[in-house]
């Protein structure tokens, strides 16, 4: 088995907002259902991380987090309208 990868688990984070957001069906029960304050919980999760991991991250880890928190606040935002 592969030694775990911070890229990765941001991803499935990222993952799990969308499904909250209502973008993904959840793998469970192939249910679509938007669920703000799950992704809400998610998306500050995710900008959490990156606040207590500031310094620590190779310049692709901190792109990736800025690119996942960019996307799920717009989704986030189109949603909560």
């Amino acid at each position: 088995m592969d030694e775990p990868k911070f890229s990765i688990f941001l991803t499935s984070l990222g993952m799990q907002a969308m499904i909250f957001l209502g973008e993904m069906p959840n793998p469970i029960n192939n249910e679509t259902k938007v669920e703000l304050d799950r992704a809400k919980y998610m998306i500050d999760t995710i900008a959490l991380i990156k606040e207590k991991t500031q310094g620590n991250l190779s310049a692709e880890e901190q792109k990736l987090i800025d690119d996942i928190l960019y996307g799920l606040r717009l989704k986030y935002a189109e949603k909560n309208k």
